[in-house]
Formats: structure tokens, sequence, C-alpha cells
């Protein structure tokens, strides 16, 4: 070959790579899930939205009750902007922290759950139960603290012990034990609805990680045994005054105690009834005027049911599942199993509070408590909701997604 060839061939050849390059460059530059490169859009967007409903619906819901009760319409408005805006920042600071650094502290992490847990025992109790830490005026739920620390450990045993969780004594004895002495605490707080949902996480983390399905039988009908021993030897007396009147709500006898016991799961009722297909408008509930107690809190969705109706509700709920879907791919996509593992018990935290709350306010379920992630007014909530957003973000940082 002379000499003019083989200059000629190089010169094609750099034209190629220099092409190639420019086009890596070029998608890199222009892509929004490039590897190692900013956060997952549509995750974030989707938080936006619901955050900017969640907010405006519980504006509309508890102005008439903020101004009866606290003197200024805007009270619950304000406090729920700080702690958003707050959120907001924890949000993306935390996105940009490597989520592997929560596999090595998951252990001290988890006992400093449990340290809030006992703490709490000895805080003022609040409408007969302990479950807040004074801090000023703001007051700290020591319980949200217990979820994300149970899903953050099983993710790293989970990750660490994946080819032997099929055994009893790594894929049964640490869930168990790290559920039970959770629940253990809970129960002295007490805070049931809270031991339900870490149950069911509990269940979700060790059924990804590997366990076998037999083991998760033998535990539900353990545990099924072990709630029946405490409501026979009376230590479900509070859990027992919730499930009054469960499934009663419409039952019309004013004479009866269970008028007044049903009276906010009725209310919430005729809220979701009187909104029709699409709702009274924006702002004009009737059942927020003082009918449904607390409506910016556990039942806010009912108001949200009747002030845009079924069609409105159904929107909001598809957006719900947008996200668990949106952060379930992103888990899926995770370059180690650590992330999988962590992503998905975050996200599985979301979508189990939505169906467990609605399952409340349409008394489905008992009136235990639960609050509905970005809707329900409460700062340490949503803190620890945004904390845990940030997180998936985290996650999302370095998956395996280009383009979507």
């Amino acid at each position: 070959m002379s000499t003019s060839e083989q200059a000629a061939r190089r010169a094609r050849s750099y034209a190629r790579s220099s092409s190639s390059s420019s086009l890596r460059r070029q998608k890199t530059r222009f892509s929004l899930f490039s590897i190692g490169k900013g956060i997952d859009v549509p995750f974030v967007l989707l938080i936006f939205v619901l955050l900017a409903v969640g907010i405006t619906m519980m504006f509309s819901a508890s102005y008439p009750n903020a101004y009866y009760y606290q003197g200024d319409s805007y009270y619950y408005l304000k406090r729920q902007l700080l702690f958003a805006a707050i959120g907001i920042a924890i949000m993306f600071a935390v996105s940009f922290l490597d989520y592997h650094y929560y596999h090595r502290f998951a252990a001290v992490i988890l006992g400093a759950s449990y340290v809030a847990l006992v703490l709490v025992l000895f805080m003022p109790a609040v409408n007969g139960v302990h479950r807040w830490i004074g801090v000023g005026t703001f007051g700290i739920q020591a319980s949200e603290i217990s979820k994300f620390a149970i899903i953050l450990f099983l993710a790293h045993w989970g990750s660490r012990y994946y080819d032997r969780m099929d055994t009893f004594r790594y894929g049964v004895v640490p869930g168990l034990g790290v559920f039970a002495s959770t629940a253990l605490l809970l129960l002295l707080e007490p805070h049931y609805s809270c031991i339900v949902i870490i149950a069911l996480l509990t269940v979700i983390m060790l059924f990804v990680s590997g366990i076998r399905m037999k083991w998760i039988v033998i535990g539900g009908v353990g545990l099924a045994f072990i709630v029946i021993l405490l409501w026979v030897t009376g230590m479900l007396s509070y859990a027992m005054e919730r499930m009054e009147g469960w499934g009663q709500a419409l039952v019309v006898d004013r004479s009866s105690e269970l008028w007044d016991t049903t009276w906010q799961t009725r209310n919430s009722l005729y809220a979701i009834g009187s909104g029709g297909l699409f709702g009274l408008g924006l702002g004009q509930s009737r059942q927020k005027y003082l009918y449904l107690p607390e409506p910016q809190n556990d039942f806010i969705f009912a108001i949200v049911c009747e002030e845009l109706g079924l069609v409105g509700a159904v929107i909001i709920l598809l957006i719900f599942a947008l996200l668990v879907w949106r952060g379930v791919i992103i888990s899926l996509r995770a370059r180690d199993r650590f992330g999988k593992l962590l992503g998905i018990g975050l996200i599985a935290h979301i979508g189990l509070q939505v169906i467990l709350n609605i399952l409340v306010i349409t008394d489905w379920l008992p009136n235990t408590g639960i609050s509905l992630p970005f809707f329900s007014y409460g700062g340490s909530s949503l803190l620890m909701l945004m904390f845990e957003m940030g997180v998936v973000l985290s996650v999302s940082r370095s998956a395996n997604i280009e383009k979507s």
C-alpha cells in the first residue's frame, strides 16, 4: 500500500472517530437520563405535581378549621409551605449524596431509630399517645424515622447476604428481629397503624431479597396468632377502641354510641358521595366546615373527592401510580443490588400509605391514622418523605437509564 493511500485511510478513520465522538457528546449534552448525569426528570416532575396539588388541597381543606381554632385561615398553609421549601432543599441535597453511604451506616441508623422510639415514650402524651419528640413548636414523629431505618437495614442485609436469604438464619431471623423489636416499641406508644405499615414493608423487603414464600406464610400465621393473643389478654384495648364502628359509619342510630364514634368516617363518606363525578369545585366543600374533624390530615382525600369529584380523584391516584412505577423503573435499573432494594423499599412505602389511606377514608379499614403522602398536613412526615425521595433520586443518578 502506498504512502498516500495509508494517509487517506488514516484521515477517513480520524473523520469517523471525530464524528462518533461528536455524536456521543451531543447525546450526553441533550439526554435527560444519561448515566452519571443529573437526576430523573420525570420522577422530579411527578413529585412537584403531587406536592403542588397536595398543598393546594391542604389549604382548601384546612382554612375553615384554621380560622376557627387558630384564628388564622392561613395557619396550616404557611407552615406547610415552609416544610415544603425545606423538604425540596433536602431532597436535592440528598440526591447529590452517594446512596452507598447509607449502606455503611445502616446499623447505626437503625440504632438511632430505636433511641428515638424509646425517647418518645418519655415525652408528654398528645391525645393519649406518645408519638412526638417536641423541638420547640415543632414535633418529630419517631415512627417516620423507623420506617426508613427498617427499609435501609433490610436493603443492606438483603444485598449483603442475597445468596443466603432463602435460609432461616439469614432470611428470617434478621427480618423478624428488626420488625419485632420495632413493633414492641411502637406498641408502647401505641401506634398500631405504623406497626401495620412496617409489617408490610418488612414482607416486601424480604420477598424482593429472595426469601422463600413459605417463611412469609408461616410468619403471617404466627403474627395472626400473636394479635389474637394480645386481643384476648386486653393489650389491644386502644386498637379495639379505634375499631369500634368499623363498617357501620352509615348506620343511622343517633341514640347509639356508635353515632359519635363513627362521626369522622361518616362525614368522610358524605364528602366522597357529595362530590359526584366532577365535584363541587375547588374550595366548595361543605364537610370541611367543622363537620369532618381535622380535614387537613388523614382524611384530606375525602375533601379532594368532594371538591374534584371522582374524575379528579382518579387522576391524582394515577399520578401516584406513575410515581411508583417510575420509582420501580429507577430501582430496577440501579447498578447494584443495594440500590435496587433500597429504591424499591422507599417507593413501596409511598404506594402502601396511599392504598391504606384510601381504604381508611372509605371505611374499608378502621380509622387508624394513616397520612396521605404529599397531601396530609405534617412537618416531620413531609420532610422525611422528601428525604426519601432524595435517596431515590440519588439512585437515579447512577441508574442505567439513557433514554425513556
